[in-house]
């Protein structure tokens, strides 16, 4: 892995890393400052206008957010490069992305972009891009942006007069969207009587998620829908569940559901407060599907990341797993690939490609209550279709992304943590593609021992690479 250090380029323009502008899942880091700052996305707003222009007609491209207060600064910027350009730009404001994926193929728009770092903190933020139909750019188009944006775009290549793009508002997009989530629910049912805990995590569906399930008769708790700038992902959303759990069975709740920043990705508690991760959903959404058939190809895409058990579980209902890189963006390639309806993350990204085009939490969260329906069984019922097996994970933040297999005493404790699992366990090390972190994953029969080996690699990691493990 190569070193995180920043240089500028000769103008004194925007900055790059040494890996690019782009990472695993667009560009992030710090609001305000390299890559995140007005510079580069103004540049990468010109960037992604002069990428998508395909012909002579009028360019649009929709530009959404979440709730951030360094969005404001983003967006205006943005736009300025994207009508500097000659192409218009359709504000959405806050929504989640697979809303913006959605309103961006639904309007025939050029591209969509989504200003938002996800489930990160409020200081951070990030810029993600979305083709026509709807789907993350391919790493060539991301890298042929990334080159437009580090290069500029020449005076004479900008147009002027009134070949400069305009800016507009889409008032109901947030409705749209609340319709088309409607519209992914069976209509023979009803939500009535239901009791939902819903957290938002202070973040782009604190307007619309509470309306889909309200107007779908359900009784909503709400946490998490009071956004202030800063309070996005903050002890709560899908990283920090406590406060989900205890309101679930507080409230004598049915189900608990909590969305990240973004909104796309879920992870929900059932009626006893206990915590459902995203292999638990893939599992029941998957054995659902094949017994409707519509699951293509018998087959659920998931990443490396998933617990073994999910295999298992798939296997004894006669189901294929496949296995990819970890980001919800290699789980859709393969499923596109490969035809499948179904992937997703352990970490809550769920892609139901039929209805959308990239991972919604809101849409998986109703087609868990469809299940629910169907079954006439409680979340605690339908959860144990999957027991996982022991798994431990760390993260170590680090100075730099060295290559761990060149340092010798982390080669050597890998090695022989890899044998003694063998066949009955895994060993997953890998950095964040979106911060300077180091992740450890070890799964095996022993709890006590896969604990020990994860706490010695996290050791080692931040030994030779950084700081102390962050959990």
């Amino acid at each position: 892995m190569c070193s995180m250090s920043n240089f500028p380029d000769e103008g004194g323009g925007i900055f790059v890393t040494r890996r690019g502008i782009f990472g695993t899942d667009g560009v992030r880091g710090r609001a305000n400052r390299a890559p995140m700052d007005s510079e580069t996305a103004l540049a990468l707003g010109r960037a992604v206008a002069a990428m998508f222009r395909n012909g002579g007609h009028r360019h649009r491209i929709v530009v959404g957010k979440d709730t951030r207060l360094s969005g404001y600064m983003i967006e205006q910027a943005l736009a300025s490069g994207i009508c500097s350009m000659g192409a218009d730009v359709c504000f959405v404001g806050p929504l989640p992305t697979p809303g913006i994926a959605f309103i961006t193929r639904s309007m025939r728009a050029d591209a969509g972009v989504v200003i938002s770092a996800s489930h990160n903190p409020y200081s951070d933020n990030g810029i993600k891009f979305f083709d026509r139909d709807g789907f993350k750019l391919a790493d060539d188009i991301e890298d042929r942006i990334e080159q437009l944006a580090i290069e500029g775009i020449p005076e004479n290549d900008r147009p002027t007069c009134e070949a400069v793009g305009r800016a507009v508002r889409i008032d109901d997009a947030p409705g749209r969207y609340i319709q088309f989530l409607k519209n992914t629910f069976p209509r023979k049912y009803l939500l009535d009587g239901i009791r939902i805990v819903l957290d938002c995590a202070n973040g782009a569906s604190y307007k619309v998620a509470p309306a889909v399930f309200r107007e779908l008769g359900a009784t909503v708790i709400e946490v998490g829908t009071k956004p202030d700038g800063i309070n996005i992902n903050s002890g709560c959303g899908s990283l920090h569940l406590e406060t989900l759990c205890s309101a679930v069975t507080l409230n004598n709740a049915h189900v608990g559901i909590a969305l990240d920043g973004d909104a796309d990705r879920i992870i929900m508690c059932d009626e006893r407060g206990h915590v459902i991760d995203g292999d638990v959903i893939m599992a029941l959404c998957a054995d659902s599907l094949k017994r409707r058939d519509k699951l293509t190809n018998n087959t659920l895409v998931a990443t490396i990341m998933s617990n073994l058990a999910l295999d298992h579980a798939m296997r004894e209902r006669g189901i294929n797993v496949v296995r990819t890189k970890v980001g919800d963006r290699y789980v859709i390639r393969s499923m596109r690939d490969g035809d499948y309806a179904l992937g997703g993350e352990q970490s809550g990204h769920m892609i139901f490609l039929k209805h959308n085009t990239t991972g919604d939490g809101i849409l998986a969260g109703l087609q868990v209550l469809a299940i629910m329906m169907d079954e006439n069984k409680p979340m605690s019922e339908l959860s144990s279709i999957l027991t996982p097996f022991p798994q431990v994970h760390k993260d170590v933040r680090v100075a730099n992304k060295k290559e761990m297999d060149s340092i010798p005493a982390l080669a050597k404790e890998i090695a022989a943590c890899q044998t003694e699992l063998g066949e009955k366990g895994r060993l997953v090390l890998r950095y964040s593609g979106t911060e300077n972190i180091a992740r450890v994953m070890v799964e095996g029969a022993s709890q006590e021992r896969i604990q020990e080996m994860a706490t010695s690699l996290a050791g080692l990691i931040d030994q030779h690479l950084g700081t102390m493990p962050s959990m």
